[in-house]
């Protein structure tokens, strides 16, 4: 049984975990399955109706996925751009674009997952048209709540992922400390080494 609060990681029948969740909100998880944005070829991470499974089963949003086909695929990635879109002007303090709030709203109005209570706690169930709408209902309550004032993009130029910054006095940096931090701290730590001996 899968509880669905926590973006945690599920392997896989094969034993792969194709996804990544450094931010523990899903709407952003999700967002940041187009990695490295402002590259020349950004990393598409729902290259398949297959990834977009892969996603909801690892980010325990379902315990199992329903098959998605490519219609699936297209409406969660137009999802994930209208959040992004929304949540980037959120960061720059622009209005919001309307036709991205016309396409979150109209993945949130769709119908929810079932929650089920089971013998050994709850889950929750449904089509990948009923998990983009919990996804884009998350996403309503961040860009439009008091949350929005929590939102931050990862001090790696070469990362776009944003996150919440939850952390005391709000001066977390990075989307992971496991990989962006340790990347940008590593790399601080080269630079000193070779200002040090030039000197």
């Amino acid at each position: 049984m899968v509880t669905m609060e926590l973006a945690t990681l599920i392997t896989r029948q094969n034993g792969d975990v194709i996804h990544a969740f450094p931010c523990g909100t899903l709407p952003l998880d999700f967002v940041g399955t187009l990695r490295a944005r402002r590259n020349e070829t950004p990393t598409e991470k729902l290259a398949s109706p297959a990834d977009l499974d892969a996603w909801f089963v690892e980010s325990g949003l379902v315990p199992r996925a329903e098959a998605s086909v490519a219609s699936d695929l297209d409406a969660a990635t137009e999802l994930r751009e209208a959040i992004y879109a929304l949540v980037w002007a959120r960061l720059h303090d622009r209005r919001l674009p309307a036709r991205d709030m016309a396409i979150v709203n109209e993945a949130a109005a769709a119908a929810p997952l079932t929650t089920t209570l089971t013998a050994d706690g709850w889950m929750r169930s449904g089509t990948p048209r009923q998990a983009l709408s919990h996804l884009a209902r998350e996403a309503i309550e961040i860009v439009g709540g008091e949350q929005a004032a929590l939102l931050r993009e990862c001090g790696r130029p070469e990362c776009t992922q944003v996150y919440l910054d939850t952390s005391r006095g709000h001066r977390r940096e990075w989307c992971s400390m496991a990989t962006c931090g340790s990347r940008m701290k590593a790399k601080a730590y080269r630079e000193r080494r070779k200002a040090g001996t030039a000197a």
